[in-house]
Parts: C-alpha cells; sequence; structure tokens
C-alpha cells in the first residue's frame, strides 16, 4: 500500500511520475519496471496540467483498476464524445467522422502548414530516406537522421514549425482532452507508392497521453502488430475522414500502414493520402 511517507519521498514520486532518464524507458526492461508500479493496484496517478505536476489519490471502485499500469491523465476523456465505429486490439476508429467540407477545410489548414514548414524525405538511421514525406506543426516537429529518431523545435530550414491549426485541436479536444493541447502534429504524405513500416510511438515521456490520427484522401491499409515485435497481426482500411485514438494497451502497440490504394478518393486533386498524427511530447 501507497504510505503517507511515500507520498512525501521525492523517490518514490518520480518512479510513480514515470519519467525514467530515455534510455532507461526505450528498454523492454524498463518498460515492465514501469508498469508493475501500478499493476494491481487500485491507486491512480493523475497529472495536472500546470502549476501541479503530480497528483496523488486514492480512488475508490468507482473508478476500476488501471489495466496494464497506464497512468490514467485527469479529464482525458470528454464525457460527450462520441463512441467510436469499431475498437480493434485497444485501437479506437472513429469511422467517417469528418464529413467532405471538413476534411477539404483540414487539407487547407494542411497547406499552410506546408507552405511555412515544406514536406521533406528524412533519412533513417540506416542511410535510406523514408518512402514518406513529412513535415509538423506545434510545439515540436518528428524528426530523423543517422543519429536517430527524435523531436526537435525546428524544421531542417531553420523556422520554427507553424501553429498547429485549430480545426486539428478541435478534433483533439472532443476525441481525447480539453486540459492538455499537444505538442507535436506530424504530418505524413503517402503517394500512390508509399507505406510505413510497424513502428512504436515510445519517444515521448509520458505514455499516458493517447495518439490521435486523422487521414485525408487515398485508403491506407492499416496494419495493427503487438506491444512487442512479431506476432500475428490485423488489418483494416482506413478511409478519408476516418480518426484513429491509440491510448492505452494499444498506446505502445506496433502498428504501420503496409499500402494505399490509389484513386479511392477525389479529396486531393493529383491523389495520395495526408495522415495527422497528435502527440503530447513533453
Amino acid at each position: 500500500p501507497i504510505t503517507l511517507a511515500m507520498f512525501f519521498d521525492p523517490f518514490f514520486l518520480r518512479r510513480l511520475e514515470r519519467r525514467p532518464d530515455p534510455f532507461w524507458r526505450r528498454t523492454p526492461k524498463g518498460l515492465r519496471h514501469n508498469q508493475e508500479l501500478f499493476r494491481s493496484s487500485r491507486r491512480y496517478i493523475v497529472r495536472a496540467p500546470a502549476p501541479c505536476n503530480l497528483w496523488l489519490r486514492v480512488l475508490g471502485s468507482d473508478f476500476g483498476t488501471i489495466a496494464k499500469g497506464q497512468q490514467m491523465a485527469l479529464a482525458t476523456r470528454p464525457s460527450d464524445r462520441p463512441d467510436p465505429s469499431l475498437i480493434l486490439r485497444g485501437f479506437e476508429i472513429y469511422s467517417g467522422l469528418l464529413g467532405p467540407d471538413e476534411q477539404a477545410a483540414l487539407v487547407d489548414d494542411v497547406r499552410e502548414v506546408v507552405r511555412v514548414a515544406p514536406l521533406f524525405s528524412p533519412m533513417t538511421p540506416y542511410g535510406k530516406p523514408m518512402r514518406v514525406r513529412m513535415t509538423s506543426a506545434g510545439k515540436y516537429g518528428w524528426y530523423s537522421d543517422r543519429s536517430g529518431y527524435r523531436y526537435v523545435p525546428r524544421h531542417p530550414s531553420g523556422v520554427e514549425w507553424p501553429e498547429i491549426p485549430q480545426r486539428v485541436l478541435a478534433i483533439w479536444r472532443a476525441l481525447v482532452s480539453e486540459d492538455r493541447e499537444p505538442d507535436c502534429c506530424l504530418v505524413n504524405f503517402y503517394d500512390d507508392s508509399a507505406k510505413m513500416g510497424m513502428p512504436q510511438d515510445r519517444d515521448e515521456a509520458d505514455f499516458a497521453w493517447p495518439v490521435l490520427s486523422l487521414s485525408l484522401g487515398d485508403e491506407g491499409l492499416f496494419r495493427i502488430g503487438n506491444t512487442s515485435r512479431g506476432g500475428k497481426t490485423e488489418s483494416l482500411w482506413i478511409r478519408s475522414g476516418d480518426v484513429v485514438v491509440m491510448g492505452g494497451d494499444a498506446r505502445l502497440t506496433y502498428h504501420g500502414i503496409d499500402r494505399i490504394r490509389a484513386g479511392s478518393s477525389t479529396l486531393l486533386p493529383k491523389g495520395g493520402r495526408i495522415n495527422l498524427t497528435l502527440r503530447v511530447v513533453d
């Protein structure tokens, strides 16, 4: 049980806050260590917005047990959010959430982001350019080169990343939280030959916050794996206007895009697929 002495112990709080150093966090042993701190417990660690960084509350049975030791962010789930069309391996899929007019407006927003921070093809740590072209908006942008994958505060050209469009933030607020905005909106553009391997979103400091993904344009074959590499996978076609929320058990699940169905949408005049991914980084 959590005692009052533990509550005032800075080392114990730091472990509960789940912020070990990046190397430790990225090892499988480190992930297991973090999860074991919460497993079989009915206590919640609630991360609050500023000025408080950590609230510890002992809650009753009304809230149940945290699955697999995941933290739970305060007010993460808006009470009036819509129900997902499908839940597959913990991935909440909102099919056709965005109508044609909303999709067209979002494409205009993306064009403005690309005007300020042009699309580029990052280099993988293995020395090969990625097939997907990308840019970002927000406090951070996602970047990759021979040094590895990471978030950076500026576009490769040196300019600051543009602000995340308000229409995009509105979707985050409706499905994830009104209390905490994402730090990064990653913009990926897939042409008809592009695809994405099976990454695991683990470069963020706090896995309590879900990753939100929305799709515009041609359909993409979305593959969902497991929390470790290998094993059986499941796939489904993600269409223009679909939104996917990856939280809880799905937060550290490997996933990717196998191929694009060219010509399946008329949203983009020259075809292709745009994927926007929102993440809390800090």
